[in-house]
């Protein structure tokens, strides 16, 4: 894995861990996208047709979550942007 978005992950996941509470909504949002992050990371596949989709989702749920949590937020977009690089 790149070592860049290893480390924003990695960010994400500290970001995720400092929040008290979640709605259930964006709580099923995370899961989600974190499944389908899985996923894509096991294929690692340039060029997939649903990594477009992916980036959209975090976008979206980046912007979500700006408003009640923003360094969560803030971690999203730079998760997308290390897929970004790393061509996903």
């Amino acid at each position: 894995m790149n070592p860049d978005l290893r480390q924003r992950i990695e960010s994400l996941h500290s970001e995720l861990s400092g929040i008290d509470s979640i709605d259930p909504q964006s709580r099923t949002l995370l899961i989600t996208l974190l499944g389908d992050i899985t996923r894509l990371l096991e294929r690692s596949s340039a060029g997939a047709p649903d990594e477009h989709n992916l980036t959209e989702r975090l976008d979206e749920l980046a912007v979500h979550f700006e408003a009640e949590h923003p360094s969560l937020g803030a971690a999203l977009r730079r998760v997308v942007d290390a897929l970004g690089k790393a061509g996903i």
